[in-house]
């Protein structure tokens, strides 16, 4: 459109630079809540991420939550302000690289070992977000069917609402969990392999690792496929000690929780539902 300037023109605010102490930012990405830029910090690089909303979204506590990770299988941040954080530099490539790559297997067990990394450091900080159906997972249960949605899918979501509650209810220890751990949020740096990216929540550690099932993006077969689900509950389950249909069931009420997310209230169609019936019945839901 005429008059729009295109993201990788527009640099970080000037003042941003200054209080960071970084300079000759490089534009890398934007998402629908925050533009990175990569920059040069003393001798290395770092990441620059600036939110839209200075109140950073939904990833407020995802800031708290890697402030207090230390080296426990985070990024490591290194300065923050008002909407925006200064974080190590990770080069990559991302766990999502690697199932692209036909690698799905390595990067399972890789992500199980992040996972166990983060909840070494099992530190809640005040005000943290809850799993559970009045605060994190409130939408799934709040969600309204539209008139065109049909009696087959309206009936899978009610089936992942009681399976979430089940789930809820026998859950093991809260711990501080990442919160939007999967695939694509965790990259290769200079420590190793590294999640960033965190929503910064509080719940079961099988939760944690649920959204990896309907991830990474391009590799939309691969996760429909049942074989592939049971591959990933193998080993995501004895990590987050629960059984392997646990597992699973976890990933069906993730699945269902996204759904009620893009829905916004009214859920007419979305193109998850097919696979939220394949997780229930693996599950046995």
């Amino acid at each position: 459109m005429a008059g729009q300037v295109p993201p990788y023109a527009v640099r970080p605010p000037a003042a941003l630079l200054e209080l960071f102490e970084v300079t000759s930012p490089e534009f890398v990405t934007e998402t629908a809540i925050a533009r990175v830029w990569r920059v040069r910090r003393g001798r290395g690089l770092a990441a620059l991420k600036v939110w839209h909303d200075p109140g950073m979204a939904n990833e407020a506590g995802g800031v708290e939550y890697l402030s207090i990770r230390r080296q426990h299988g985070a990024v490591r941040l290194f300065a923050r302000a008002e909407g925006a954080v200064l974080m190590e530099w990770l080069d990559g490539p991302s766990l999502g690289d690697l199932v692209r790559a036909g690698r799905d297997g390595e990067a399972t067990g890789l992500l199980a070992q992040v996972a166990s990394r983060l909840w070494r450091q099992p530190t809640v900080w005040p005000g943290a977000r809850v799993v559970s159906e009045e605060d994190w997972c409130r939408a799934l249960f709040a969600l309204e069917f539209g008139p065109a949605l049909g009696a087959e899918d309206r009936a899978a979501v009610e089936r992942a609402r009681g399976l979430m509650r089940r789930l809820m209810e026998g859950a093991g220890d809260h711990i501080a969990l990442h919160g939007d751990l999967h695939h694509d949020n965790v990259k290769d740096g200079p420590r190793g392999w590294t999640a960033f990216d965190a929503k910064g929540i509080v719940g079961p550690r099988a939760f944690d690792l649920a959204n990896a099932f309907r991830n990474p993006k391009g590799a939309e077969a691969l996760i429909a496929d049942p074989a592939r689900a049971r591959a990933l509950a193998a080993v995501f389950a004895p990590a987050a000690g629960v059984s392997e249909a646990e597992m699973l069931g976890w990933a069906a009420a993730k699945v269902a929780l996204s759904i009620s997310w893009r829905a916004q209230g009214r859920l007419d169609a979305d193109g998850e539902l097919g696979l939220l019936r394949m997780f229930l019945e693996l599950a046995g839901a």
